[in-house]
């Protein structure tokens, strides 16, 4: 890339990332309005129609499903590392409040319904990259609500009396829909929409976000207020992220009865159930339930591709059944027993979580390696032999598998593992990305990553290639010998600013690989990463770097987006697809270590202890 290239490839971009940062260094909290003339101005693709009078569903959408349901109420957001900033800020408790969650981000987040206060646990500069234009698109987006919405009377007496005589003070839960159903009629809906100014897709994809009572309700708040947030960022110290991340170790280190720090580990950053299920070999077992399942209950549609796979594609079955098993194990009484029965399977191959982490909302897996049963293994792993087999059960390697963090979090994560552990075997980083030359399901393997956080770009060696992915991809294409740019945040790109980078050949967008590469980067060298150069890490990694990126986006063009179409099971085909290969690698690079090992370690005989060494 041109080094005099600004870092964003746009300069509205830059005054917009350090507006907030000096607005957010003010002890006291900041109104997020303040921001909304920056964030218009720099056209992000995620959020095009900010400045005009008409509502941006898509945008809307896109915030409201990486914030809490109860945003709409929230009057002030603070944010910290910790408690223990939350406590020397005066908010002693904040664990205490009703927790709240986001259905497309995760993040600690609390709620005290009477302050009307929001407590958000950050555990990097990138969630505030991520978190504040989000907010700031919201608040954007309801603001035009409350303009279509004001000035209708009779529609805000209509609401005020279906809120009174409906809502949850009003009569039990359990009531609310038949009286919803009997307000939102065919032709009320068609008189919001009219009001609303919206297509019958926007108005739909609306319904969709906020169903029956929630749409009432939210139209209602709207219709009646104006949403001013503040915002205040607690604890900004470099300091604190690290202590938070270090918590996050110790808590992770204390959950089991081995201790992390003296084993070797092979570090994945994925989720919480792609290896396990390859592992473990509980859904394989459970095949018949989660198949009646299916073929009983049609959820979405999951029984004609059962047929059809059966028919095309046999061996492909098992993705159906790893996405299917989510309904399966929510399934009432018996997804509860399943659940039990899961976690069972789990423990018995070697497998223990940390599902509730302290400080950082990173969830993890800690998997032995010995203790991997042989025939749980899914069979797309490969045949082993005896001999191998024998090998692995002398393993005392460990895999750790975190639930893939947002942006720097990265870098923090694999920064304290890698001072904390004794040796560390590999670096598997398998996550989500746009993509500009391909389509959503698409899998790319980059080996160029520019990092706008340090602006370096990054050289190295993916030990995947595309022969590695393509014969468990069934939906997509793979691209390898990408380059790949991390970015900042989501809506902190626009056109202008992906066309810089396209230019420039970089076809994969994402906000993981330049951290983990800087952290790598510090655990080659005795050195702090440098800023703004070309960094080579190919020749010196002492392990293996694996980067597989899925396509979740196609941002540039218009037939195709995040915002348009969710991966659904085209996502469990890229994520099994790209996990598949990862779990091969290890085993066989663990089997390989295991080899060496025992080459190198003589037998010791009796004899050996006998004459003069007695």
């Amino acid at each position: 890339m041109d080094r005099t290239t600004p870092a964003a490839g746009n300069e509205e971009i830059e005054l917009y990332i350090r507006t907030i940062y000096s607005l957010l260094r003010s002890s006291g909290p900041i109104r997020l309005r303040s921001l909304e003339e920056s964030h218009v101005g720099i056209n992000s693709s995620l959020h095009h129609r900010a400045d005009g009078l008409e509502i941006d569903v898509t945008a809307l959408t896109y915030a409201a499903l990486r914030l809490p349901a109860c945003f709409p109420d929230v009057s002030l957001v603070v944010m910290g590392q910790m408690e223990e900033v939350f406590q020397r800020r005066g908010y002693p408790d904040v664990e205490q409040w009703r927790s709240v969650a986001a259905r497309a981000r995760r993040r600690k987040l609390y709620f005290h319904e009477t302050r009307r206060i929001l407590a958000a646990f950050i555990a990097s500069v990138s969630d505030i990259d991520d978190m504040v234009p989000t907010m700031v698109a919201f608040q954007i987006e309801w603001n035009k609500l409350h303009q279509k919405l004001n000035p209708d009377h009779q529609f805000l007496q209509e609401l005020q009396e279906v809120v009174q005589t409906d809502g949850p003070d009003a009569r039990p839960s359990d009531k609310r829909p038949l009286a919803i159903g009997h307000f939102l009629t065919p032709e009320r809906k068609e008189r919001i929409r009219a009001r609303l100014d919206l297509s019958e897709g926007d108005f739909e994809t609306l319904c969709r976000l906020w169903p029956g009572w929630e749409l009432v309700d939210n139209l209602h708040k709207a219709a009646t207020r104006r949403m001013d947030t503040r915002v205040n960022v607690l604890g900004s110290g470099l300091s604190d992220y690290r202590r938070s991340v270090q918590m996050w170790w110790q808590r992770l280190d204390a959950t089991h009865e081995f201790d992390l720090g003296s084993r070797p580990i092979y570090f994945v950053s994925s989720n919480t159930h792609s290896l396990a299920n390859l592992f473990s070999g509980f859904i394989r077992q459970e095949s018949k339930a989660i198949i009646d399942l299916i073929l009983a209950d049609r959820p979405e549609g999951l029984d004609d591709e059962y047929r059809r796979l059966l028919e095309e594609d046999p061996d492909q079955v098992s993705n159906l059944l790893y996405y299917a098993s989510r309904f399966y194990l929510g399934h009432g009484h018996l997804g509860q027993e399943a659940r039990t029965r899961f976690a069972q399977y789990e423990t018995d191959a070697g497998m223990q979580r940390m599902r509730d982490p302290h400080c950082l909302d990173v969830e993890a897996q800690v998997i032995e390696m010995a203790k991997l049963k042989p025939d749980a293994l899914d069979p797309r792993l490969g045949h082993f032999s005896d001999e191998e087999l024998a090998l692995l059960r002398a393993s005392d390697a460990i895999i750790l598998n975190i639930d893939y963090p947002l942006g720097m979090a990265a870098y923090h994560i694999l920064s304290q593992v890698s001072t904390a552990v004794s040796d560390l075997l590999g670096v598997y980083i398998i996550g989500k990305a746009a993509t500009l030359n391909g389509r959503i399901g698409d899998v790319m393997i980059p080996n160029v990553v520019y990092d706008e956080h340090s602006q370096n770009t990054f050289l190295f060696r993916n030990c995947f290639s595309a022969v590695d992915v393509a014969p468990y991809l069934r939906y997509g294409t793979v691209f390898d010998n990408q380059k790949s740019v991390t970015v900042r945040g989501t809506f902190l790109q626009n056109r202008d600013f992906m066309h810089v980078f396209y230019e420039e050949s970089y076809t994969d967008i994402e906000m993981e690989a330049g951290p983990y590469l800087s952290a790598i980067y510090e655990d080659i060298y005795p050195k702090r990463h440098p800023l703004n150069e070309i960094v080579n890490i190919f020749i010196n990694a002492p392990y293996d770097i694996g980067v597989l990126h899925y396509a979740s986006d196609t941002p540039i063009s218009r037939r195709q987006t995040l915002l348009s179409k969710s991966l659904s099971y085209l996502g469990v085909d890229a994520t099994y697809a790209t996990t598949v290969p990862v779990a091969q690698r290890i085993l066989r690079q663990e089997i390989a270590r295991q080899a060496r090992l025992s080459q190198s370690s003589p037998s010791i005989s009796p004899s050996d202890f006998s004459g003069d060494y007695l």
